[in-house]
């Protein structure tokens, strides 16, 4: 069995906030996009004015990955700051309203917000995807349908959205929350072929529902542009850092799922419904209260999951020269989440004595900082 060739590419997209008011920019000056597509590649406007993505090149080496990342941080940090704003790579904003924010004028974005209409409104979010190369389909069908068992375990790692229009609400993903009003989101379906997967998208398109597979928003799915399985799940992450560990472990654990299968083996498939019980538990206590292991039958504290995840994909890491990426997750542990430090920077501006309003605005302050350092 010939070995995919596992590239990787990073998509993340970012808020962009005035560094006076330290709110959302509802509507950014037109040549900051302008600009940053003279100095960069992989540059493109999101579904709201107030939200840029960038995405990396695809990369057979993890170390140029980071570099790609760590420019277009960099390159887009200083263009938004010739205008005081400023971006930040969080999965929601501490207290923008999302009914203030203004839709992308590219068609395809005017046509959704027309389709979603208030659930579409709604979406003040943010994400990171990792492309991993699968030239095969079959394999991507294959390796898609195993490899949703790990995307709570990442999602717990990628945290980043606690607040939500001024208000802590609980969670450490509110994002998917928010992201769960839309149509066709969540765990895939288990498809025997890549043949299935094809007739229920030319079901979808035929009757007109939707108009390509791009509109199949799930936590992981074949991309419909690349040779690629898309993993969706995650927060984006403030430091650059994490967010190349994750990808790390995610294009590690797909090489683990083809071992096995070249091997005659797999790993076992549970009932979503089991999966969307730790997706819930990931997006609700992120790293701090465990996740269910089937195969025991009970919660299991993260951190020693991560260390079985650490040793399922050691001989991988190796493989890719990535294995101090991969350890770099237990460091996401022991200083928190990007939510867990936003929460501890709310909370300890508030027994200073600031205001719940001036506490946020703290939040954003370190979230400007976070984004760019270590770049």
């Amino acid at each position: 069995m010939n070995e995919p060739a596992f590239t990787i590419g990073i998509e993340e997209e970012y808020h962009l906030v005035d560094r006076a008011t330290r709110d959302l920019k509802s509507e950014p000056p037109e040549d900051l996009l302008a600009e940053c597509r003279r100095r960069l590649e992989g540059v493109s406007p999101e579904f709201l004015k107030s939200q840029i993505e960038v995405a990396t090149p695809v990369r057979d080496s993890l170390a140029d990955a980071r570099a790609d990342l760590a420019r277009l941080r960099r390159t887009v940090a200083e263009v938004a700051g010739g205008h005081g704003l400023a971006p930040i790579a969080a999965s929601t904003h501490p207290f923008a309203q999302w009914g203030e924010q203004k839709t992308s004028d590219a068609e395809r974005y005017t046509l959704l917000a027309r389709d979603l209409q208030a659930v579409g409104r709604r979406l003040v979010i943010c994400g990171m995807h990792v492309h991993v190369g699968i030239e095969d389909a079959e394999l991507r069908i294959d390796l898609m349908n195993q490899i949703v068992y790990f995307l709570p375990h990442l999602l717990a790692l990628s945290t980043s959205s606690p607040f939500w229009r001024g208000e802590d609400t609980g969670l450490k993903s509110f994002r998917l929350s928010v992201f769960n009003g839309l149509p066709r989101t969540g765990m895939p379906e288990v498809f025997e072929s890549h043949g299935e997967y094809q007739r229920l998208v030319g079901r979808l398109t035929e009757a007109g529902l939707i108009p390509d597979a791009t509109m199949l928003w799930w936590d992981v799915r074949p991309s419909a542009r690349f040779p690629t399985l898309e993993m969706r799940i995650t927060d984006v992450c403030t430091h650059l850092d994490d967010a190349i560990s994750i990808a790390a472990l995610y294009r590690c654990l797909l090489r683990m799922l083809w071992r096995l299968r070249k091997a005659n083996q797999r790993w076992r498939l549970y009932a979503r419904m089991l999966i969307s019980e730790n997706r819930w538990r990931a997006q609700r206590y992120g790293i701090e209260e465990g996740l269910v292991d089937f195969g025991k039958g009970r919660i299991v504290p993260y951190a020693e999951l991560l260390e079985e995840m650490i040793d399922l994909v050691r001989e991988d890491a190796l493989h890719f020269g990535c294995l101090a990426e991969v350890e770099a997750a237990r460091g996401i542990l022991a200083r928190g989440t990007s939510a867990d430090r936003q929460r501890r920077t709310y909370r300890q501006a508030l027994v200073s004595g600031a205001e719940p309003g001036a506490a946020l605005g703290r939040v954003v302050d370190q979230l400007v900082a976070e984004t760019v350092e270590a770049l």
